[in-house]
C-alpha cells in the first residue's frame, strides 16, 4: 500500500536532489566565471 507519508518521503528526496543540482550548477557556474576572468589578466 502506498501510503501519503511514503509519498512526502519521496517528495522530500526529489526537493533535496533538486536543491543539491541547483547548487552544484550554481557553484560549477561560479568556477567557469572564476577561470575565464583569470585567464583574462
Amino acid at each position: 500500500m502506498y501510503t501519503i507519508e511514503m509519498a512526502y518521503a519521496r517528495m522530500r528526496e526529489l526537493q533535496e536532489m533538486a536543491n543539491r543540482s541547483r547548487a552544484h550548477q550554481k557553484s560549477a557556474a561560479a568556477e567557469r566565471a572564476e577561470k575565464k576572468h583569470a585567464a583574462k589578466r
